[in-house]
């Protein structure tokens, strides 16, 4: 499993996407208003997504 680094593009959960922030121990913080759709779907502008549970999308710039 290859864990996610800050500013890595991240999709989880059934097509989500965000941008990762922070990185924790079994965990990354994610920001989701990058999403076109983010005001509609009304979520909250950042989550918590297990490593498990996402798929890196694009690497982070810096990279």
């Amino acid at each position: 499993m290859t864990k996610a680094e800050v500013g890595n593009v991240i999709e989880f959960k059934e097509g989500l996407r965000g941008i990762v922030e922070k990185i924790n121990e079994n965990s990354v913080i994610v920001d989701l208003t990058i999403m076109e759709n983010f005001r509609y779907l009304e979520l909250e502008e950042k989550t918590v997504v297990n490593h498990k549970n996402y798929t890196i999308i694009q690497p982070s710039v810096n990279a």
